[in-house]
């Protein structure tokens, strides 16, 4: 049977950072994607927006890695000549009642570790609407580190790195199951793609996205307990027809429910809103129906009153891979390295939705301290 020292399963924005970080540290690794292509899933059906760190619960995992990973972005992003922009972003009070959210806002972004040249500046109306002269606001946050990326090019970068490395990404190979076997230094993990074929691996990094919870409980040998369930929420996005008169990303103030319905822009400065959240049973149902752009006006007039009738069309919807489900609270990314569960050279990436992408470089160099 081959013998394979990495696996990382799942060639997503993530599972690509993982493998690139471990292949540069001089260890062979294979990439099995089930797809004919990389990030097909949600690393492809996104806002690719560069999140600053500003909403995550102070000393989560989600927080920490979002902030380390947006500074080690842009970096690279500079260096490897990617297609970004850091566009920044204004948060948004539309009643008098939100302003006083903003503080709160501000407040969580510096215990989540945004230096003074990233700080969300506070805004009044006037200051706001010279900045963006179409928007409607009782006051704002400004965001100067938010931007967005080309995440196609961002993926392919990875990709160049990883096989200039030696790395192989094998298509086209779902994996179906794993066996843990040996103990100590001669501990393997015996590995069977949905194909039939099989080969050991001395180390193994869950990075299914949607599927790894699933992928999770298929290593036989493992008290799967610690695993927690998949759950899928839908985001609609609908874009806009014409031109944008926005030249910065417009989030109003956060509810219960989510972030709002925001206008997130791409690099030709097209506008468009989203995503709102529909949760769903199966990560296939990619449909966006089109009654469910009618809400998205009365929101969006909240900030851009100059919205005109009939003028947003059905772009696209990705699936966030949320480990909670719709009644609980949001879940942190979940990364379970041996310390958790007892095996070493496993590690399982759970619950990578957003930031995951901001996040990817950091996350990457997590896993690298988790099998150290």
């Amino acid at each position: 049977m081959d013998r394979i020292e990495t696996v990382v399963i799942g060639a997503g924005v993530v599972g690509l950072a993982v493998a690139r970080e471990l292949a540069l540290s001089g260890q062979e690794v294979v990439v099995l994607e089930s797809q004919d292509a990389f990030g097909t899933g949600t690393s492809s059906r996104n806002s690719e927006v560069i999140h600053a760190g500003i909403y995550y619960p102070a000393g989560s995992l989600k927080a920490k890695l979002c902030v380390q990973g947006r500074q080690l972005l842009y970096a690279y992003c500079q260096e490897r000549q990617i297609p970004h922009k850091r566009c920044g972003k204004l948060i948004v009070a539309t009643s008098s009642a939100q302003v006083e959210q903003l503080t709160h806002i501000q407040h969580k972004a510096i215990l989540n570790g945004l230096t003074q040249e990233d700080a969300l500046q506070l805004l009044s109306a006037k200051d706001a609407i010279a900045k963006e002269p179409a928007l409607y606001c009782e006051a704002a946050l400004w965001s100067p580190s938010t931007g967005i990326i080309d995440s196609h090019a961002l993926m392919l970068s990875y990709l160049g790195d990883f096989e200039n490395a030696g790395g192989i990404l094998a298509l086209q190979s779902a994996f179906e199951s794993a066996k843990v076997i040996g103990t100590g230094a001669d501990l393997n993990f015996e590995i069977r793609t949905i194909d039939g074929t099989e080969f050991l691996a001395h180390q193994v990094i869950n990075s299914a996205g949607l599927d790894a919870p699933n992928v999770a409980r298929k290593f036989a040998g493992m008290d799967t307990a610690l695993m927690p369930k998949a759950y899928y929420a839908k985001g609609n996005y609908f874009s806009l027809s014409g031109k944008s008169p926005f030249s910065s990303l417009i989030y109003p103030v956060p509810e219960a429910a989510g972030l709002g319905v925001h206008l997130t822009l791409d690099l030709a400065g097209q506008a468009k809103f989203g995503p709102d959240v529909e949760w769903v049973d199966s990560p296939q149902d990619l449909a966006v129906d089109p009654h469910r752009g009618d809400r998205f006006y009365a929101e969006v007039r909240k900030y851009w009153p100059g919205l005109k009738d009939d003028s947003l069309i059905p772009a696209y919807s990705g699936i966030r891979p949320k480990i909670n489900a719709p009644h609980e609270t949001a879940a942190d990314f979940c990364i379970l390295g041996p310390s958790h569960h007892g095996v070493p050279g496993l590690v399982h990436l759970l619950g990578i939705e957003s930031p995951g992408l901001t996040s990817s470089l950091a996350i990457a160099d997590e896993v690298k301290k988790c099998l150290s």
